[in-house]
């Protein structure tokens, strides 16, 4: 019974771990995406 309670917090531990380094991902891209956005516009703009 605790080893499947162990299992299951291990498991749940590793989603919750995956899901935080895909939100940081998408961070990283949204910004990465909005300096690129900036740059071309400040190039467009002089």
């Amino acid at each position: 019974m605790g080893h499947t309670l162990h299992n299951r917090i291990y498991l749940g531990r590793r989603a919750l771990g995956r899901h935080a380094a895909g939100v940081a991902g998408l961070a990283m891209l949204g910004a990465a995406a909005g300096i690129g956005l900036a740059w071309i516009l400040a190039r467009l703009l002089k």
